[in-house]
């Protein structure tokens, strides 16, 4: 049986409470698409993915999680294997919906930058955990 770190073990129940946050999203999605909250059409794609994209992500981060505890990584590098995911399932999601707040946008304003700051965090999140994994 993997035996979990405290920190893991805390940082997994919260992120499992914070299924509760992505589930109000799709009660907001769900007011969309039924016509009971009006948006455009760039708003209503940036709020489908922003939407899709934390629930994925936040599903590998709690992976990521998991699997960092397997690794002989520490320090930074553990922190970034297990949590960068996690931090890119904050950052990503709120680079889509933050870009597309506002009443009758049309396009993206200057939080988009949040979307390529997310990219990066789940890339290196991944990479530092799948070296992790393969040196033991």
């Amino acid at each position: 049986m993997l035996e979990l770190t405290e920190a893991a073990r805390v940082t997994a129940g919260i992120v499992a409470l914070s299924v509760v946050a992505i589930e109000s999203g799709g009660a907001f999605m769900l007011r969309i698409v039924t016509g009971r909250e009006q948006v455009t059409d760039f708003q209503r794609r940036f709020f489908r993915a922003g939407h899709a994209h934390a629930g994925v992500l936040v599903t590998l981060g709690l992976v990521c999680l998991l699997l960092g505890e397997a690794t002989t990584l520490s320090g930074f590098w553990r922190w970034l294997a297990q949590t960068g995911v996690l931090v890119a399932a904050i950052v990503m999601p709120a680079g889509f919906f933050f870009s597309a707040m506002g009443r009758g946008r049309q396009e993206p304003n200057r939080a988009v930058v949040l979307l390529g700051v997310g990219a990066v965090l789940l890339a290196a999140g991944v990479t530092t955990l799948g070296v992790g994994l393969l040196r033991g």
